[in-house]
């Protein structure tokens, strides 16, 4: 600490007091005019050692004025004795304090103290915890962009997974390569990523049965009045519908045999994978809650992603019945399934599906993905586009900003990166009885979050980026990987994979032989 800058005394009243009785005993035996001087002696002194103190200084030189002039002379030898006198009775500030300090040994003899463990209670204080999510003390955890709370993860995650480095205490072997998630949103958002307008290449459905075809029968056109729908009971249908069927990597070659079908060059392509893995990659830079994995095969110079599904808890009736609401507001949506009588009520297919083949490029990266759209609609002036369908539950004014934080940000990626336009959310309530319907345009989405500085478009893009350019150089020619998320770690992990997908080889084989 600089003293010189202080306007107070560093010694106190103790020099004050010492100074004083001095004064008082050279008083006693000389002349009056001993004390006035001391005293200019000693103001004269504290202006020079303190420069900034105006107000002070011109206080104490008044008053040093007026004692000397009282009798200015024969004064001298006096304070010269004064001065030799107080500065030989100085002692040492430290004292036997010093000496001691000298004599103190470099170890000490005493041990090291140890401190109590510190115990996590699960009772914290009203002012720390709450049945909210976003609560202070974890505005600042360091777990990502976007705070969560302490509720639980969703199974597999940490620890506790087979793929985890740290599995079992020990580093995962398998381990090639990590991506640490360490790069702030600021930084993120100073990025320009441009990403191309997506272009429709090829599509195919799949139909009843399994059977695909490399057309467009199984799309269905979006019915604009939908909101007549309000009140209907999503329910209906439900002991008759058809569950989506685990088709393990079935689906992936169905994508790989539509490019073949429409002959499209793989040359300057650096991924094929589906529209499902970039959600996943790009949620992450706000999302660090999910896991979730992707297969990764590099070949002749492409690399393919292939879609990986974590083991998830049973699913009982109520989750069943939730995951049948989206698929009946599908059906109120479009014009080829509108129920006039439930008796006659086609049985609801999760395996029937359309699927189309994208061309974009985001940075350096040209990507050709698959996306399964739900329905089309035509403009006004005659151009077709696709229009994503949601299911929510109604909104109130704790779930609103659970909504534009979550959900949004999902509905946007999936949206965006495919160029649809438009999604049609149909908000219903906890039986499943649709309450009303909205139309949201997905460039107006970005506006609506950035007010609320909830998240950004380009911090998502930005971090796809750096993801896409870690991983293509990392990956090696005709090898096998897996790059997986685990919360609650703070990486991307690459790891060595045991062989490639069947459906990846035999799309290889196929393209060799012609």
């Amino acid at each position: 600490m600089d003293f010189s800058e202080q306007d107070v005394d560093v010694f106190g009243d103790d020099e004050e007091r010492e100074n004083e009785a001095g004064n008082h005993d050279s008083s006693a035996s000389n002349s009056p005019s001993s004390s006035p001087a001391s005293s200019s002696s000693s103001s004269s002194s504290d202006d020079d050692d303190n420069g900034d103190g105006d107000g002070d200084n011109r206080r104490d030189s008044g008053t040093s004025g007026e004692s000397s002039s009282g009798d200015g002379s024969g004064s001298g030898s006096d304070e010269e004795g004064g001065e030799c006198r107080s500065r030989s009775d100085h002692k040492d500030l430290f004292g036997s304090d010093d000496e001691d300090y000298m004599k103190t040994l470099a170890k000490s003899p005493f041990p090291v103290p140890t401190l109590p463990v510190i115990r996590i209670s699960n009772n914290q204080n009203r002012m720390n915890s709450g049945r909210g999510r976003w609560q202070p003390s974890f505005s600042n955890g360091g777990r990502g962009i976007l705070p969560r709370g302490p509720y639980h993860h969703r199974q597999p995650f940490g620890a506790s997974h087979p793929g985890h480095r740290f599995a079992n205490g020990r580093p995962d072997e398998r381990l090639v390569s990590e991506m640490m998630l360490s790069m702030s949103e600021e930084t993120l958002s100073r990025k320009n990523v441009k990403i191309q307008e997506p272009c429709e290449l090829a599509c195919y459905s799949r139909v009843e049965g399994g059977e695909v075809h490399f057309d467009d029968r199984c799309l269905r056109q979006f019915r604009r009045l939908v909101s007549e729908e309000v009140g209907a009971d999503l329910n209906a249908g439900f002991e008759t519908f058809i569950e989506k069927r685990d088709t393990d990597n079935e689906g992936f070659g169905d994508l790989l045999a539509s490019i073949r079908n429409k002959k499209i060059p793989l040359q300057n392509i650096h991924f094929v994978t589906f529209r499902n893995n970039l959600n996943k990659i790009m949620a992450t830079a706000y999302n660090r809650l999910d896991p979730w994995e992707m297969g990764v095969h590099k070949r002749n110079g492409v690399v393919y992603l292939d879609v990986h599904k974590l083991p998830e808890r049973p699913q009982n009736e109520l989750d069943r019945r939730r995951c049948y609401w989206g698929y009946s507001f599908e059906n109120l949506a479009t014009e080829e399934s509108r129920r006039n009588d439930i008796d006659n009520l086609h049985p609801v297919d999760a395996n029937v599906e359309f699927c189309a083949v994208i061309k974009t490029k985001l940075g350096a990266h040209r990507i050709i993905m698959g996306a399964e759209m739900d329905c089309y609609d035509i403009s006004d002036n005659g151009r077709k586009h696709y229009i994503e369908l949601k299911t929510n539950r109604e909104l109130d004014f704790h779930t609103e900003e659970r909504f534009e934080r979550e959900k949004l940000l999902k509905f946007w990626i999936q949206s965006f990166i495919a160029g649809v336009p438009w999604i049609v959310v149909g908000f219903r309530d906890d039986h499943g009885r649709l309450r009303r319907t909205e139309r949201l345009r997905v460039n107006d989405i970005i506006h609506r979050v950035k007010m609320k500085n909830y998240w950004q478009g380009t911090v998502c893009l930005a971090f796809a980026d750096e993801v896409f350019c870690w991983l293509y150089g990392t990956v090696k020619d005709n090898e096998d990987y897996v790059l997986q998320y685990m919360p609650p770690s703070n990486r991307l992990e690459l790891l060595q994979a045991r062989s490639c997908p069947p459906s990846i080889t035999a799309h290889l084989e196929q393209l060799g032989s012609t």
